[in-house]
């Protein structure tokens, strides 16, 4: 019964979440993006990405060779926005997976105990949360050695506190539930409640969360590589806009150095973004009930 339960829930919530044509064409547009970087070594040489190889002009603009023109180093813009996803997904997705993960963490934690550990819980919260979350990643990545994992560790432990707050919300709500404190009554320990009662229905909300997490992830990553804090053995999108700009391709017109990587920035936001606020509509009802 539990797996034909499970089957139905899934049915019904698929059938939701294809209701909503933003949150399909969300869909559609990462299937598409996320093909291509997984593909991007199979259908192309890495090779094109070295700049001891490049074969054209610099700053070229489009033609038949070049379908998005060279960069200074007469590199293609096309294999360097290609390749750029790559980087700029596994970023996003790693930075928004760790901040959901400690901000779950401390948003149960501190709906469970209550007493000085929510207390104290409460105070580390605040504390981030006051902070400006780019503010204190630029800090993270200029002391810490410049890398890939060292931009996902300064965006995952900076940009929990929301998450935190809304699963401290959640959880507390679970909890005051009647099937909850009557499993807390015939002895069910602190394990027991949380994963077995409140991790389960907090799940879907943190999952809907992660996805709209992402897209902040991929923005803060592309920000970061701009300021120069990326890994500079990478291409990504932001460092590719950096490159543009100390190369002088905004003000010489190379508008087609520009315009790859910052629209594939704002199609991989706008996806999970679309996503995101589906995933929302499907798990909390209240949301469909207002649109």
């Amino acid at each position: 019964m539990t797996a034909v339960g499970n089957r139905i829930g899934r049915r019904s919530a698929w059938r939701v979440f294809r209701a909503d044509r933003g949150g399909l064409t969300g869909l559609v547009l990462l299937a598409v993006v996320v093909v291509l970087a997984v593909c991007a070594p199979l259908l192309t040489d890495p090779a094109g990405l070295d700049v001891t190889r490049a074969t054209g002009r610099a700053l070229q603009p489009p033609d038949a060779q070049h379908w998005f023109g060279t960069d200074e180093s007469g590199r293609s813009v096309l294999l360097l926005t290609w390749w750029g996803a790559r980087i700029s997904l596994v970023v996003g997705l790693a930075a928004a997976v760790l901040s959901v993960l400690i901000g779950a963490a401390f948003g149960m934690l501190s709906a469970h105990f209550g007493g000085w550990t929510s207390r104290i819980l409460l105070r580390v919260t605040d504390f981030f949360l006051v902070l400006p979350a780019l503010v204190l990643a630029i800090a993270l990545s200029t002391v810490l050695a410049r890398g890939l994992w060292t931009i996902v560790l300064a965006i995952g432990v900076t940009a929990w506190p929301a998450t935190a707050r809304m699963v401290r919300a959640q959880t507390m709500a679970i909890e005051a539930r009647p099937h909850v404190e009557r499993a807390r009554v015939l002895g069910a320990g602190h394990l027991r409640v949380l994963g077995g009662h409140v991790l389960p229905a907090v799940a879907p909300l943190v999952f809907a969360n992660t996805t709209l997490s992402v897209a902040s992830a991929v923005i803060a990553e592309s920000t970061l590589s701009f300021l120069g804090l990326g890994d500079p053995a990478r291409v990504s999108w932001g460092a590719m806009l950096k490159s543009a700009m100390d190369t002088g391709a905004v003000t010489g017109g190379a508008w087609w150095y520009l315009l790859p990587p910052g629209l594939g920035i704002v199609l991989v936001v706008l996806g999970f973004t679309l996503v995101g606020r589906a995933l929302e509509a499907v798990f909390n009802p209240g949301l469909r009930e207002r649109r």
